[in-house]
């Protein structure tokens, strides 16, 4: 097995669509941190958009199978953390931009 790169794993985890707003994870700003062991493990730090999100166990699977699916990592952990809470302002521009368009961000 060939060793993970970060980029590797954060162009994974882009192929995660948040389904309420259209944005991938990576865009939105929801992944705080990754880390690739020497085995070649991955650990991800993510947030949630809002503490109520309806699909919280959804999106850690969703992020574990991309990791794997796309990179050549055979296991993904991923932690939920709400320290520092997510804002708007963690979001990519095109995000904020289109967001606030719709009336959920603004600048």
């Amino acid at each position: 097995m060939s060793v993970v790169t970060e980029e590797e794993v954060y162009k994974a985890i882009s192929t995660v669509i948040d389904p309420e707003v259209g944005f991938n994870l990576v865009e939105m700003g929801l992944i705080y941190d990754v880390t690739v062991l020497k085995n070649g493990h991955v650990s991800v730090k993510m947030t949630l958009s809002t503490r109520g999100c309806p699909l919280h166990q959804m999106m850690i699977q969703w992020v574990q199978e991309a990791v794997v699916r796309e990179t050549e990592s055979d296991f993904c952990a991923v932690e939920i953390v709400w320290e520092p809470e997510w804002n708007i302002s963690m979001a990519d521009d095109s995000v904020k931009e289109a967001l606030a368009k719709t009336g959920i961000g603004g600048n």
